[in-house]
């Protein structure tokens, strides 16, 4: 078994064997194990881990390979950024994504500290949202997805008045079984184990307070040296559903002054968030539509779960509305028969994962465990890599990722393919963009007046006897590009160096980056090289497009 890999196998009924349990089951256990990994994970890894034959792992795995929520390399299992729409499917359904945004944004820009949004998931604490002052080097704060321990964190405390008698059963159940918290990675294990009463009775006069105050604050509680301060956001009964935390720092703010700082600002911002959830306008635009369910057993024979596909097509679905969808709703919205919506919400619903509430089922915060914490961590150089290096292969020529930085393209990310004519970039390379193809893709994205103003700083010289250096010439061909959506460059940065590059886009339009290919200018004309690899080069930047529409549903794409 590899290194950090946990044996968790499905849960059956008492007496059956692993095998017995469902196909739904059996998937969603592999997409936990391998997101909670610490180090990659191999097909024999997961046939140890949840006691399941190789041959019904590997099922599973080509499954989740042709749905697109695991990748290989290698040998190895990868998480894919598509699996984020089970947790994007909760915080649409919930409200929270359009509720959190805007003001955990304000919060920190107005503190100068990271801030998260943290609801109960059981009888513990999951982080649903963060934002970071901008500019910080070192931002702290968990990522969104991470779970930690309620009586270890003032969110937790904050959380704790509204828990019902079973929540407190949960919770004493989850301290027996894992004392030292060595099941939180968010957090640091304890050294030795608390005397339960004791953390009972002391839980239960902090929740109290923080139930009484308004407010509940962690001085280095949840891991050496940072503090945090946290207060409710309550329900129209006055019931918390969700607690904003600011997390700081010691050699920055001791806990009273951090209450002085942040308490007042952040008591403020609940109250708009709880407008947000529970005002009058409470609709929102849906997010982009997931494909039903497609049945591929056609073409992958018995190496294809239906079961599986069909229970992971309804979970995505319960996001498509605020509120969540009924039965009929989201058999409708999945593509499945009235009978298989059903069986597939009622194990959801039993695996911990879909909540019901009157006639609706929505996602659970639970889903946000396949994954997104690591998933949530990426940014467009991460996500563009394994489509880079794909593209590289496929082409043989190298590819590279870069982003718009005043009047320089910076290489963010690159496949660099095995040929002596090989150009010698590497991530954190600059060029001037209006000689470069990826620059002039970036560049033709731009107003014109922008576009204008950047040209005109480049002060742009002939770096060899093809440069474009007019900048007439520079604005007609900046034109072209952006009506033809590609820029081809020919021995203007370099003698003998060819590219093609097409622009990157996130789900609002905006060219957020550019993906190329270079290679010699050998014998051909530029022309066969366009017409040769710019459907390939198309393909890859549609591939890194889908998956940051997935990873950035409702904010800016990171490129640091």
């Amino acid at each position: 078994m590899a290194p950090g890999v946990t044996r968790t196998a499905p849960t059956a009924p008492a007496g059956s064997p692993a095998e017995a349990a469902g196909p739904l089951e059996r998937g969603l256990a592999v997409l936990r194990i391998v997101a909670d990994a610490p180090h990659s994970v191999r097909p024999g890894d997961l046939a140890r881990a949840t006691g399941l034959a190789r041959s019904t792992v590997d099922r599973i795995i080509t499954t989740l390979n042709h749905l697109d929520y695991l990748r290989t390399a290698g040998r190895d299992l990868v998480l894919a950024p598509r699996l984020m729409e089970f947790g994007n499917a909760y915080l649409h359904a919930s409200g929270m994504s359009r509720a959190l945004r805007p003001s955990l944004d304000r919060l920190a820009r107005a503190l100068d500290e990271s801030v998260s949004a943290i609801v109960l998931d059981g009888c513990d604490a999951r982080i649903v949202g963060k934002s970071v002052p901008p500019g910080r080097v070192i931002p702290l704060g968990f990522r969104v997805g991470d779970l930690l321990p309620a009586e270890r964190c003032a969110a937790g405390a904050v959380l704790a008045p509204g828990w019902r008698p079973d929540t407190y059963e949960a919770w004493r159940a989850r301290r027996a079984a894992d004392p030292l918290d060595e099941n939180f990675p968010a957090v640091p294990a304890r050294r030795t184990a608390p005397i339960p009463e004791r953390t009972e009775a002391d839980f239960a006069a902090w929740s109290a307070a923080a139930d009484a105050d308004g407010w509940a604050l962690d001085d280095q509680l949840v891991a050496p040296g940072l503090v945090a301060l946290a207060v409710p956001v309550r329900d129209p009964d006055g019931r918390p559903v969700c607690a904003i935390s600011v997390l700081t720092h010691t050699s920055r703010h001791s806990g009273e002054q951090l209450r002085g700082h942040a308490l007042a600002t952040m008591t403020e911002e609940a109250l708009r968030i709880a407008d947000e959830l529970y005002g009058a306008s409470t609709a929102a635009a849906a997010p982009p539509a997931t494909p039903a369910y497609a049945d591929a057993k056609p073409e992958l024979g018995p190496s294809f779960l239906q079961a599986l596909a069909r229970g992971l097509a309804v979970l995505t679905a319960l996001g498509r509305q605020r509120g969540g969808l009924t039965l009929g709703e989201a058999a409708e919205d999945s593509g499945l028969s009235y009978p298989s919506a059903r069986r597939n919400l009622l194990t959801l619903r039993q695996l911990g994962y879909v909540e019901q509430r009157d006639r609706r089922f929505l996602p659970s915060p639970r889903v946000l465990e396949l994954g997104y914490a690591r998933l949530s961590a990426l940014t467009l150089a991460d996500i563009a890599q394994p489509h880079l290096t794909e593209l590289a292969g496929n082409v043989r020529e190298s590819a590279s990722l870069a982003v718009l930085d005043g009047t320089e393209v910076h290489y963010v990310a690159r496949a660099a393919a095995q040929q002596i004519t090989s150009a010698r970039i590497m991530p954190g390379t600059r060029l001037p963009a209006y000689a470069t193809s990826m620059g002039r893709v970036l560049l033709a994205d731009l107003p014109e007046t922008d576009r204008r103003e950047r040209i005109d700083a480049s002060h742009p010289r002939s770096l060899t006897r093809h440069t474009l250096t007019s900048p007439g010439a520079l604005g007609a061909e900046l034109d072209r590009v952006a009506r033809e959506g590609h820029a081809l460059v020919e021995q203007e940065l370099e003698t003998g160096l060819r590219s093609l590059a097409v622009p990157v886009r996130d789900r609002g339009g905006r060219a957020v980056g550019a993906v190329n290919i270079a290679l010699h200018a050998g014998p051909e004309p530029p022309e066969h090289t366009r017409d040769t690899l710019l459907p390939a080069l198309r393909a890859c930047a549609a591939r890194i497009e889908s998956d940051l529409t997935v990873a950035f549903p409702d904010s800016p794409v990171r490129t640091d």
